[in-house]
């Protein structure tokens, strides 16, 4: 798990989620998954409303929206191949190298959540952990690299108690 989560919550019902544990619980399976120690390492993570995620959206992504996760990886470590690895993260630059942020909105992960039959918390901890592999290097752009990544959502939310979310 990174040495250092900042979570900085501008809307109170994600309080009621527990998100702070939840985030914490998902980047340590992340890390764990991935043999990566965490130490020197940060990342922050903003929980918001859909309001703020539509603005961060339409700033970074040209998409005038909501959605229920974003993030911006420090690092560019996307595989080259479609369906390869990505690179390793370098090794920190300081006490606390950010490897990323986060932002999550509140209002879109609970109708995902009720539109899935699955628990707020649930769905949340499945958004955190593919935040949390987009940090490091996947995606899901290309086939190949898609099946990787959900593979490995399906491996580290078993782990987490939480059901494949891919089936």
């Amino acid at each position: 798990m990174p040495e250092k989560i900042d979570i900085l919550i501008k809307d109170d019902r994600w309080q009621e989620v527990g998100l702070k544990n939840l985030c914490c619980n998902a980047f340590a399976a992340v890390f764990k998954n991935q043999k990566i120690s965490g130490k020197g390492y940060s990342l922050s993570v903003l929980a918001c409303d859909d309001a703020k995620v539509a603005r961060l959206n339409e700033e970074f992504c040209r998409k005038p929206n909501p959605t229920n996760v974003l993030s911006w990886p420090e690092y560019d470590l996307a595989a080259f191949l479609d369906g390869g690895l990505p690179d390793t993260l370098p090794p920190p630059a300081g006490l606390e190298d950010s490897i990323g942020d986060i932002a999550i909105a509140f209002e879109t992960c609970v109708r995902e959540a009720a539109d899935n039959g699955v628990s707020l918390a649930d769905h949340t901890t499945r958004l955190m952990v593919h935040a949390a592999l987009h940090l490091l290097g996947f995606d899901h752009k290309r086939d190949g690299d898609a099946a990787l990544m959900e593979g490995l959502e399906t491996k580290i939310l078993a782990t987490l108690g939480v059901k494949d979310p891919y089936c």
